[in-house]
């Protein structure tokens, strides 16, 4: 939605029809996260350069390591003195995301919990530097220098996208101790929204939370490890949200994976995730700058979206459809886009999910589709 209209309701408007045509006449574009560059230099040139100021939020691309995801927080388990690694029984088997065992079985692809030391109290836990603070006070010093080249446009901010503690604790700490490190890890969070915080000014920060695990639990397509599964993630998100200084930009991702380029499990419609941003909206004490939703590219029906007429944010929360997808390029984008326009209309547009998961050569061809359909 071009900017001059962002505060503009059409039953303010004297010629609604003119006032459709306007909001419809262009797009904000959202970044989820992961983009497979070299680095966060090469990202936020290569991004800035091709979106311009239709991006309000640059996230430096999660390079390196990060583009594992919550894989690579296995660096702060591993070795630590309070916990031990164990060999994992798999809590699901995938097909786009498995390793094949000695005895010729599939396991998903993370093979290793850490549980708790036996003699050692869950509250004396205690977590090492999780690596965002780090990485995000590094990427904002790049960020910081090439909008003062002129190469990020002035108003753009820096996207911190970090995957709430519920992914990381649900996927690399040992079921019986999940609920039992929750805490500890949820304390070096903390400090590291301080740090980022601290570092960072907030009038050019925005934090994503995302939430892979999260949306695909409150779905009922993955376990959680506290009961009323529903609320318990809800009122994570809700918490985590609150933390998150009020003058941050804050928002989240909704998600279902994205294992070898495809979902972990398929959303049926749009219902869980309208049902929890209405939580969120509901809960949140301070403002919500951002939902982002996914749209499996087949879903071009009614069916599936149907679901957003329930959508009940507050005016200063924008909505990310993710219905870009390059297989299908901008006709098959553009048809997702007309059956969203049914049911809501003011929406920016994003893929479903980051570049992480794709050949590097792609991502240039993918942001002229972005462009395209903003268009």
């Amino acid at each position: 939605v071009p900017r001059e209209y962002l505060s503009i309701h059409p039953e303010n408007c004297n010629n609604k029809e003119k006032y459709r045509e306007k909001v419809m006449a262009s797009r904000d574009i959202h970044l989820v996260g992961s983009i497979p560059l070299a680095d966060a230099a090469e990202v936020f040139s290569m991004v800035a350069g091709k979106l311009g100021s239709y991006c309000k939020r640059l996230p430096d691309g999660e390079t390196g390591d990060r583009l594992t995801w919550i894989r690579w927080q296995d660096h702060v388990f591993r070795d630590h003195p309070q916990l031990e690694a164990i060999e994992s029984a798999g809590d699901y088997r995938n097909a786009t995301a498995v390793v094949q065992s000695a005895a010729g079985t599939k396991k998903m692809a993370h093979t290793t919990w850490w549980q708790i030391k036996e003699g050692v109290v869950p509250e004396d836990l205690k977590m090492r530097s999780l690596g965002y603070a780090d990485c995000a006070i590094a990427s904002y010093e790049e960020f910081k220098r090439q909008k003062a080249a002129g190469v990020i446009p002035a108003e753009t901010r820096f996207l911190a996208a970090i995957p709430s503690p519920f992914n990381v604790l649900n996927s690399a700490i040992a079921p019986r101790d999940r609920i039992r490190v929750e805490p500890a890890y949820e304390a070096q969070m903390r400090r590291e929204i301080d740090q980022i915080a601290a570092a960072i000014p907030h009038n050019e920060l925005a934090i994503q939370w995302d939430n892979a695990h999260d949306m695909q639990a409150f779905e009922g397509a993955r376990q959680s490890y506290f009961p009323f599964h529903q609320d318990g993630i809800a009122d994570r998100l809700i918490k985590f949200g609150d933390y998150v200084p009020a003058d941050i930009e804050l928002g989240y991702h909704f998600c279902y994976g994205s294992f070898g380029g495809k979902h972990f499990v398929e959303p049926v419609n749009m219902a869980p995730m309208v049902d929890l941003a209405n939580r969120l909206a509901e809960g949140v004490r301070r403002s919500v700058e951002f939902i982002h939703m996914p749209v499996p590219i087949e879903r071009d029906d009614d069916a599936y979206f149907q679901a957003l007429t329930d959508l009940n944010l507050k005016p200063e929360t924008e909505l990310y459809l993710g219905l870009i997808h390059d297989k299908d390029g901008l006709d098959g984008t553009r048809r997702r886009m007309a059956t969203a326009d049914k049911y809501v209309n003011d929406y920016g547009i994003s893929t479903e999910c980051g570049f992480g998961r794709r050949p590097a050569h792609t991502v240039e061809s993918l942001l002229d589709i972005h462009v395209a359909a903003a268009e």
